[in-house]
């Protein structure tokens, strides 16, 4: 969608290139770090989403609860 890279993404979230990554692989990182990357996703447009908030346009939502376990896909 924003075709950022990582090395991209970490400049405009004044984070490591490793920090980015590590939240990719699903680490968990300090919220203040989180936090900056997504001000920075903001910024390009994305809007987050809480629970039973409902999207101004078209778009699309992942379920967890119906992925099953152990999928790639």
């Amino acid at each position: 969608m924003l075709s950022l890279g990582v090395r991209e993404l970490a400049s405009l979230a004044e984070v490591s290139p490793d920090t980015v990554a590590r939240l990719e692989r699903g680490a968990v990182l300090k919220a203040s770090t989180v936090e900056r990357i997504q001000t920075a996703l903001e910024a390009q447009g994305v809007i987050f989403l809480s629970v039973g908030d409902r999207a101004q346009g078209p778009g699309l939502s992942l379920d967890p609860s119906a992925r099953s376990k152990g999928s790639d896909s």
